[in-house]
């Protein structure tokens, strides 16, 4: 899964590197983009590409509040397109939300036993975060679904003139034999061949299936970093500096 990023480039940088619209607001840089923040996404609008701010945590319409979004940070890409909570999005709404880099933690079973002499018996491992991004400096760019969502009554009904929220999600699939060392998921990331092909709502969903495979291994690379980015109040780039690792997690 990818449950927290960084986006911290500046908005026109951004919105350069995709060809699209600027927004009319940036939002603050950020080293540990969490659930329900607000994201970049980049979005298919008439015959041009727009970026947006867009809160991350898919609302599905039908949702009666905004709650529900932040267990919809990710979709896994094979039971997305049926999955009703996505399905509809799938079909018509994909945007691409690019980031500098994201976060995962190792699992203990992948973080050998410190044994400490003086003690009972060893200590139990514990996860260990690890900064992940491309290995030439460009942006990651993941498959996202977005959706847009009406404030609702105490019936659940649409409420007339509010504000609507969009929102969307990371799609995520299998890992590569990278990100297999330290997780059984990873987010999908999308070339920029198919950009278009990925954001016009006109595409076949079937063709689109294709994409949701893993990025090559020498597209990514990693370090450890130190437990700070455990505090979502933490969000400086302290965070991404690395750090090191209590035994010999074999990356290699």
């Amino acid at each position: 899964m990818c449950g927290r990023f960084v986006s911290a480039s500046p908005p026109d940088e951004i919105a350069n590197y995709f060809g699209a619209q600027a927004p009319e607001e940036a939002l603050a840089e950020n080293y540990n983009v969490a659930p329900t923040n607000e994201v970049y996404a980049v979005r298919a609008k008439d015959s041009h590409r727009q970026l947006s701010p867009l809160r991350w945590g898919l609302v599905p319409f039908w949702a009666k509040d905004l709650s529900v979004g932040s267990r919809m940070i990710n979709a896994r890409s094979e039971t997305a397109p049926a999955k009703p909570a996505f399905r509809r999005a799938f079909k018509k709404r994909r945007c691409l939300i690019p980031a500098d880099g994201f976060y995962e933690w190792a699992k203990p079973d992948k973080v050998p036993e410190v044994v400490d002499p003086s003690a009972k018996k060893s200590a139990k491992p514990k996860k260990q975060p690890f900064y992940i991004y491309r290995a030439d400096g460009e942006p990651l760019v993941f498959a996202g679904l977005w959706e847009r969502w009406i404030p609702k009554d105490d019936d659940g009904n649409d409420i007339p003139d509010a504000a609507p929220v969009d929102s969307c999600t990371i799609l995520t699939c299998s890992p590569n034999s990278v990100m297999e060392k330290v997780h059984d998921r990873m987010p999908v990331m999308i070339p920029p061949n198919e950009w278009d092909h990925w954001l016009d709502p006109e595409s076949d969903p079937d063709d689109l299936l294709g994409l949701m495979v893993p990025a090559p291994d020498a597209l990514l690379t990693m370090h450890t970093i130190t437990t700070m980015v455990n505090s979502v109040r933490n969000k400086g780039s302290e965070l991404i500096a690395p750090g090191t690792v209590a035994g010999p997690l074999d990356l290699a």
